[in-house]
């Protein structure tokens, strides 16, 4: 990991550029279309509401440029998507194109998985993402997450998400 990038909780000064690098890396990514794909698109840019809701994160360079953020989900609740009990979850990982290859992705996957250790009974984090997210899937699997087929599941009827799990044990 990069040691001129950190990460920290989201302030609300920084949704606005956290929402536009959301729907940004979707839009450019292919994940989405802007035109027929404009709710979700809303869903991402609104960090204040999954802020509300769960604890955002974002990784900001050494001048505190926001680079990318993340949802941390810590068990069932309004932005799980797959979580169970005793499970985290994160999701809504973006990165700017400014951000990319700078460990920015990597430092946010690593807090998410700090977070979810630190929470006592949480035995499994998990994320979904897209079967075209290659560079994503690469990252999850070189942090140990593992594919978990049997949790896929289509938000719509076009789209199927894949599943990935990160067993994670106590702290010693």
């Amino acid at each position: 990991m990069n040691a001129s990038v950190s990460v920290r909780r989201a302030r609300p000064g920084d949704y606005a550029a956290l929402g536009d690098i959301t729907v940004a890396a979707y839009v450019g990514d292919g994940l989405l279309r802007a035109a027929t794909d404009s709710p979700y698109l809303e869903v991402l840019r609104d960090v204040a509401d999954r802020a509300a809701s769960a604890e955002v994160l974002v990784c900001v360079d050494h001048s505190g440029t926001v680079l990318g953020g993340v949802t941390f989900v810590d068990g069932p609740g309004p932005y799980a998507d797959v979580a169970r009990l005793h499970e985290a979850e994160f999701r809504t990982l973006a990165v700017a194109d400014a951000g990319r290859g700078q460990g920015a992705g990597e430092a946010l996957v690593r807090a998410c998985i700090a977070r979810a250790r630190a929470i006592e009974g949480c035995g499994l984090l998990v994320i979904s993402t897209q079967p075209t997210m290659e560079a994503a899937r690469r990252l999850y699997e070189r942090l140990g997450f593992v594919r978990m087929p049997e949790r896929d599941w289509m938000p719509v009827s076009h789209i199927t998400l894949l599943t990935y799990g990160l067993e994670l044990e106590p702290l010693e």
